[in-house]
């Protein structure tokens, strides 16, 4: 048994490499996959360097500049207040992002960590475990984080906890079900055998193989999550003025779409192409990483 331990990290280490190795040429070929990158790749770079590529402050108000039409001296017009709607847009993009970011982090951690111990454990922790994730489910995501960010209170960070909680549910049924069958391995057998701690098993036998079902989730769950974060923020529960939030500047616009179309026409439309990018990239992810699929 010991001898078959000692094999199993090497041996798990190298399938790792060699997997990633077979996995580039169809990351190289996947065309969905590519676009859907880079254009999350050029929304950080974006956030990243808001500063340099929308210069003007998002929040300044100024009366005179009130509701300009898209031209030269504003790109995208400027709002009921004079602000400029490229400037926010932009600024924009990090709020969302990070929102998007944040609640996928802490979806996956609580939910990977349910899924691993009741997965590992079973019997009654499973039980209780699912029984719980089971009573989440039954309210939709959405209508899930609504309720807990009107307990909490309206507030961005408070927006990202309801948005995180309300996906937890996903990430704990996932992690679960491919825990079942990883237990039941022989290395892992091998090591509850010889006393291995169990919090070693579960990182360094057990967690490597829901890192790929992870990662396609969190792909997914992230354009998900801006988009709930979006709508609590459009019927005022999420950021509050004068944040430049994408879902706030909607219903900053609503009372001027007819003579204003501008104020929420464009950070809607960066909603959606931060969304169809994440969701091809999700997609183009989860046709890689799937054994099943050939690209």
């Amino acid at each position: 048994m010991a001898d078959v331990l000692a094999a199993a990290g090497p041996a798990q280490r190298a399938r790792a490499r060699t997997r990633w190795q077979m996995l580039a040429p169809r990351i190289r070929r996947h065309r969905g996959l590519l676009v859907g990158g880079g254009i999350l790749a050029c929304l950080f770079a974006i956030a990243l360097v808001q500063n340099s590529v929308a210069p003007q402050n998002p929040i300044k108000i100024d009366i005179t500049q009130t509701l300009q039409a898209p031209g030269a001296a504003h790109w995208m017009g400027t709002d009921a207040y004079g602000r400029d709607v490229y400037s926010r847009v932009v600024h924009g993009a990090r709020i969302s992002l990070t929102v998007g970011a944040i609640s996928v982090a802490i979806a996956a951690a609580a939910g990977t960590t349910i899924g691993l111990v009741a997965g590992y454990a079973g019997g009654a922790v499973d039980g209780i475990s699912m029984r719980v994730i089971d009573v989440l489910l039954a309210f939709p995501g959405v209508l899930l984080a609504l309720g807990i960010v009107s307990v909490l209170g309206p507030s961005l960070e408070n927006l990202m906890i309801a948005v995180g909680v309300s996906g937890i549910p996903v990430y704990a049924r996932l992690v679960r079900s491919t825990v079942l069958v990883a237990k039941e391995q022989l290395y892992v057998e091998a090591a509850r055998v010889i006393g291995v701690p169990i919090q070693l098993i579960l990182g360094r036998h057990i967690l490597p193989n829901v890192v790929a079902p992870i990662i396609v989730a969190a792909s997914l769950g992230m354009g998900t999550s801006i988009l709930a974060a979006a709508g609590l923020s459009f019927i005022g529960l999420g950021s509050q003025p004068p944040t430049p939030e994408w879902g706030r500047m909607l219903t900053e616009g609503r009372d001027y779409l007819r003579d204003a179309w501008w104020i929420s026409t464009f950070p809607g439309i960066a909603i959606m192409i931060t969304v169809f990018g994440v969701n091809l990239l999700g997609d183009g992810l989860r046709d890689v990483l799937d054994p099943r699929l050939r690209v």
